[in-house]
């Protein structure tokens, strides 16, 4: 009885020790292959950042070449042009009868012109006229089938969040704001801690946006660091009718078709197209022809891994440089 009931420990034993030998086994092989996983995550996270820079590179030389052929920016320039998806393999390999083994890249890029949008930063920048420039963001979330609440919501927020040093006049004279008998009130400090400053239209949902009306304004408009002018010869009608005094969508139309038989140059060339008494209230400091800041995106598909970025660039003269640099989400990339 007793040898039976040793066999039986030993057996017991035995049966521990395997599970505990295949336990250990089983976790090395797991971490061994986490270990693999990791690794090569991280060298398809290395090579799509490097192909992108690639990407940030090929718009820099292009931003490049037009300014130096200087003149006004419009759609017809190289720049606007945008990279068809195109496979890399060839380029990567060091001779075509290594192609086989080069990874399946695929490029694509587009380089947009973010002044073709309302910058709403125009609404809180010094030199801002806040009533005309409210106005219009009304009236281009009306076309953008947005709500004027909304409209309201964002003036209001971006002015609350709106750095000290940034004061907004709204066409009156004088430091104070008038009050509704009429006399003047000094302007109240700002708040010590006021809120963070959106630098991306996605951001606006801290101001109570929600999710649709985020998707109707994106096309429409944008976020710079400074007060810039819309470049007409860019710009969507909705946007050019709600920013121009005096236009409405009908004319916003027949200034698009003007611009793509030639470029736009000069301002009396969309004067014209206005009312007489509207014609003195278009100037450079809302309407332009030439643009500083543009976005940059570029899509790569890796294997089975697809990346995209979005840059924002600005153009000083001959020197391009990349102010903000973001992955782009399923959402954003739908929406922008």
């Amino acid at each position: 009885m007793q040898h039976r009931t040793q066999r039986g420990a030993a057996l017991l034993t035995a049966m521990v020790i395997v599970t505990l030998v295949a336990t250990l086994a089983g976790s090395m092989v797991w971490q061994q292959w986490r270990a693999v996983q990791v690794e090569a995550a991280e060298r398809a996270r290395v090579q799509s950042q490097w192909i992108l820079d690639g990407a940030i590179d090929w718009a820099r030389l292009i931003l490049r070449e037009d300014a130096r052929t200087g003149g006004v920016d419009h759609l017809g320039e190289p720049w606007a042009l945008p990279l068809a998806e195109a496979k890399l393999s060839t380029f990567l390999a060091a001779d075509r009868e290594n192609t086989d083994d080069a990874p399946d890249a695929f490029l694509s890029g587009v380089i947009t012109d973010a002044q073709s949008r309302f910058n709403l930063r125009n609404l809180v920048e010094p030199g801002a006229n806040s009533t005309a420039e409210a106005q219009a963001l009304a009236e281009l979330f009306e076309l953008a089938g947005a709500s004027a609440d909304a409209a309201a919501r964002v003036v209001a927020g971006l002015r609350d969040a709106a750095p000290a040093r940034a004061p907004v006049t709204d066409g009156n004279a004088g430091t104070g704001t008038k009050t509704e008998t009429g006399t003047t009130a000094p302007q109240t400090a700002r708040s010590a801690d006021p809120p963070l400053m959106p630098e991306r239209i996605d951001q606006l949902a801290w101001l109570g946006l929600d999710a649709e009306t985020l998707q109707r304004i994106t096309p429409y408009v944008t976020l710079l660091p400074v007060r810039t002018p819309i470049n007409a010869n860019t710009a969507s009608k909705e946007v050019l009718a709600a920013v121009i005094p005096g236009m409405d969508l009908a004319g916003a139309e027949r200034l698009v078709q003007l611009r793509q038989r030639n470029p736009l140059r000069q301002l009396t060339e969309i004067t014209n197209l206005l009312p007489q008494a509207q014609r003195k209230n278009v100037d450079q400091g809302t309407v332009d022809f030439k643009s500083r800041y543009f976005v940059v995106r570029g899509r790569l598909r890796l294997q089975d891994r697809v990346v995209e970025e979005r840059a924002l660039v600005e153009r000083r003269q001959l020197e391009i440089v990349l102010l903000r640099r973001e992955r782009v989400t399923a959402l954003d990339s739908v929406a922008q």
